[in-house]
């Protein structure tokens, strides 16, 4: 939890009780829990400093097994009982040992991913699945994506080069391999950038997705795709709503796609269960060293997931 506002410092690992599941509720025994950006920025002053919102619990999504569940516990892929092997999120409060959630949030955990790739898969998986949504890529078609190594981005990665689109990718030479495995061209970011775009899909590209929220990424975008309406950004946010394109997530003005994010989740567990789609994890830290955890995120350098083990 986080005691107060500041750095990651302030977090610290509280003694609270966890309810009895109500109706269309279940309660699971975390195993591993994603770190996402955002989550810093709950306690950093990004959203506000509001000390009524402290204590602060903390994370989005889980996978755990569940220890009880309540009257007419249904999530999406039907009734959720104890036992179940599943992924939670939406999941406030999922850096903990024990939670109490919707049944509604909850699918199983594909058996392909460890307990680590699980908690870690469904808040970039769900941003991918929404960026290539509004960016309405085809088969066929070329996508440039910014960012491609991290964690949304090679999920981004897999995901239109399981659809058929040919995938252009930034990100530093260090990664280049790791998203040639993916199925992606790397290029490199920085000056010169739309060029080496243009010589990787002499073609053109059809549509783009910044995932950093650098100016070079939106300018870049707007450049080489025509159609403004094919672009969008995850985190670029007063910079895309100048240049005219879609903004998407929890910023400003941004489209949450609440429905598209909720409808690919089984769509994201299917695929993993089919070998389809990896997590790739970058490191995994115990539950009393989420510092250390937000430590590495807030580098932004971070290819993969970071998770908690309770």
């Amino acid at each position: 939890m986080a005691s107060e506002y500041g750095n990651p410092e302030v977090l610290s690992v509280m003694d609270v009780a966890v309810p009895d599941p109500g109706p269309g509720q279940v309660r699971i025994a975390v195993l591993a829990a994603g770190v996402n950006p955002f989550d810093h920025k709950m306690y950093d002053g990004t959203f506000g400093t509001d000390p009524a919102k402290l204590p602060m619990r903390l994370g989005a999504e889980a996978a755990g097994v569940v220890t009880a569940v309540g009257a007419h516990a249904t999530g999406p892929a039907g009734p959720v009982e104890v036992g179940d092997e599943v992924i939670a999120y939406r999941a406030p409060g999922a850096y903990a040992a024990e939670i109490v959630v919707p049944a509604s949030a909850v699918v199983p955990k594909p058996a392909a991913l460890s307990w680590e790739q699980a908690g870690g898969l469904m808040v970039v998986g769900v941003t991918a699945a929404h960026v290539l949504d509004a960016i309405g890529l085809g088969k066929d078609e070329s996508v440039l994506i910014h960012g491609a190594a991290g964690g949304v981005g090679l999920m981004a990665v897999q995901l239109a080069v399981a659809s058929g689109a040919t995938v252009v990718g930034t990100a530093s030479p260090g990664k280049h391999d790791m998203l040639r495995e993916l199925g992606a061209i790397p290029i490199a970011y920085g000056p010169g950038l739309a060029d080496r775009v243009r010589a990787a899909a002499p073609e053109g590209v059809h549509a783009a997705a910044d995932l950093v929220g650098t100016d070079e990424a939106v300018d870049v975008s707007v450049e080489l795709v025509a159609d403004r309406s094919r672009i969008a950004t995850i985190a670029g946010f007063a910079r895309g709503a100048q240049a005219g394109i879609k903004l998407l997530g929890g910023g400003p003005g941004a489209d949450p796609g609440t429905e598209v994010r909720d409808a690919a989740r089984l769509r994201l567990t299917e695929a993993a269960e089919a070998g389809r789609l990896n997590v790739l994890i970058a490191g995994s830290y115990p539950l009393h060293e989420a510092a250390a955890a937000h430590r590495q995120v807030m580098t932004g350098r971070t290819s993969g997931k970071i998770v908690l083990v309770p």
